[in-house]
């Protein structure tokens, strides 16, 4: 799959002159992400590839996990051939990019959405390689910010290249979330909590996406702890999260919010095969999500 076109980074309102929408996109003028979760009530991330469903569906999704309550819907750009997810992911984005679904196009339907969301909050996640490469990051930061982006997770970022990243989407008025594994060294550990500004994202086992072995309680609260001793932020732990329980144990851990990926996008794909409705079933799936755990 060729890379997108590297003229088509900034929505259509940019590249054709347009004004822009009138509702302020900027994150700093809305509340942070998972405000407002007391202790033991995680709050709740689900994961998508924009495109799957279409994106002519963003607007019914968008609005259906924000009545539902859910935090923050993390949007992924499609990119092919991710070496950190799992076949059901992988199966997702090819659908999104067969569909059409470049970064122009993403943003653009994030624009459109944005402005009528109330609770949900929209965390772009973006390959570098796939989707950046080629840009300035400037250029690129602010095309996110502008299209109403709460917050951005750059994956596959060379490290040579972090320090600029972060110091580009401060001055874009962009928040960043930044990812650590519960195995990682304390020095990753460290880098994630300096440099986050929106949430961290601890990923509860090495590995691809969609696989069930995680790190126990105590592993998990350690690196909790360590994230804590470098950042006032959320932490939301994600991978091997399938169920409202596994939600409820992650809260008892101390998690701030989970993240739910492949377990979602395997009930779009199912509806998808059987010719129902996605977003219903993808409804119905958050619904049970959450049900109070007994």
């Amino acid at each position: 799959m060729p890379d997108i076109p590297r003229t088509s980074v900034l929505p259509v309102a940019a590249r054709s002159g347009t004004a822009p929408h009138t509702a302020d996109p900027r994150p700093h003028a809305r509340p942070a992400i998972f405000a407002g979760r007391g202790a033991g009530r995680p709050g709740l991330a689900m994961f998508v590839n924009a495109g799957d469903p279409p994106l002519a569906r963003l607007p019914e999704l968008v609005a259906m996990l924000d009545e539902q309550g859910v935090d923050c819907l993390e949007l992924a750009v499609p990119f092919p051939r991710s070496a950190t997810d799992g076949p059901v992911i992988r199966r997702s984005a090819e659908r999104a990019l067969a569909g059409g679904a470049t970064l122009a196009a993403v943003l653009d339907a994030v624009a459109a959405v944005r402005p009528g969301l109330r609770r949900l909050r929209i965390a772009l996640l973006a390959d570098w390689s796939h989707s950046v490469k080629g840009t300035g990051l400037g250029e690129f930061h602010r095309a996110v910010a502008d299209a109403g982006c709460d917050a951005l997770l750059l994956h596959g970022l060379p490290p040579r290249l972090r320090a600029a990243h972060v110091e580009s989407a401060h001055h874009a008025g962009l928040p960043l979330v930044t990812t650590c594994y519960a195995v990682s060294s304390p020095q990753t550990v460290a880098a994630a909590a300096r440099d986050a500004s929106a949430y961290v994202y601890l990923v509860a086992h090495y590995g691809r996406s969609g696989t069930s072995a995680t790190a126990g309680p105590g592993q998990l609260a350690y690196a909790l702890a360590a994230l804590r001793a470098g950042t006032t932020l959320p932490v939301a732990v994600g991978f091997g999260v399938r169920t409202g329980e596994d939600i409820a144990a992650l809260g008892r851990t101390g998690a701030d919010a989970a993240v739910v990926g492949s377990a979602g996008v395997a009930r779009i794909e199912q509806a998808t095969d059987e010719g129902s409705d996605p977003v219903e079933e993808f409804a119905s799936f958050v619904r049970e999500l959450r049900r109070p755990s007994v």
